[in-house]
């Protein structure tokens, strides 16, 4: 081995300590400020998903953040705003430590997702690896023999549709971690104001039971969920999610500063 090579530290990828039966805890990033990301590796959170779908930013924003979520011993995840190879491409190329793919409907969608991330024959990745943050700029040589073992693919289902699958879902190989989304599943269930209704939830627990019911280690994944007002982190980890994310960045800003504002302003 290179001096070059020699000298790359790693960490423990978000997969392999989900199969040494690790529970992860994580938040998401909408602001895409690397400060905001920083102070949050640094509180203690496993993991951070960088949110590409919803979040004010970009590819350039993106890769800040995942230097400084790594800077301070964290994972970064990356979520895309939809399911295509370009999206998945530019993620991954930022070297990130997992990839989340929303609105996942069947089991076609979960092997594009898939495919996207894995460079031929196993998939449709285009090869940049040489020159790439991925494989840190072709310092590290043993990127194609650990790339897949490294990274995390996490599919959500958030739509009727999506439950009604999840079995097809759930059995296509790669997918890693299945991420249940109740706020687009109510909307889904013409429920969007009532998220809590007896419908979503009993929609939500067909899903769960159905990943639960997998075998992580032989093909099937792990579950994971966001904490709302009708569960929180403590409920799901109560109902065996094995990934929560507890809230997002401009969530916890806002009521801190509601909170300050409340407290501290002179009538």
């Amino acid at each position: 081995m290179s001096s070059s090579t020699s000298s790359i530290q790693t960490k423990k990828s978000l997969k392999s300590r989900l199969r040494e039966g690790e529970n992860l805890y994580g938040l998401f990033l909408l602001s895409l400020s690397p400060e905001i990301a920083e102070i949050a590796a640094f509180s203690g959170y496993d993991f951070i998903i960088i949110d590409l779908e919803h979040g004010a930013g970009g590819i350039r924003e993106a890769v800040n953040c995942i230097r400084a979520i790594e800077a301070a011993g964290c994972s970064a995840v990356v979520r895309v705003p939809d399911i295509t190879q370009a999206w998945a491409k530019k993620a991954l190329d930022l070297g990130t430590a997992g990839i989340m793919f929303p609105m996942v409907e069947n089991g076609r969608s979960a092997s594009d997702a898939v495919s996207f991330c894995r460079y031929r024959p196993d998939g449709v990745r285009g090869c940049a690896y040489s020159v790439v943050r991925d494989s840190k700029f072709g310092f590290d040589e043993a990127y194609l023999a650990n790339y897949i073992d490294n990274l995390l693919v996490m599919c959500q289902i958030e739509s009727e549709e999506g439950v009604k699958n999840v079995n097809e879902i759930v059995a296509v190989d790669g997918v890693d971690c299945v991420m249940m989304g109740p706020r687009d599943l109510s909307a889904s269930l013409g429920l969007l104001h009532d998220p809590g209704n007896p419908t979503v939830k009993s929609a939500l627990k067909t899903a769960e039971t159905a990943v639960l019911a997998s075998d992580p280690v032989r093909g099937g994944a792990y579950l994971a969920g966001m904490a709302t007002a009708q569960d929180t982190p403590m409920d799901l980890w109560a109902r065996g999610y094995h990934v929560v994310l507890g809230s997002a960045d401009v969530s916890l800003f806002k009521k801190a500063a509601v909170d300050d504002v409340k407290a501290n302003k002179k009538a």
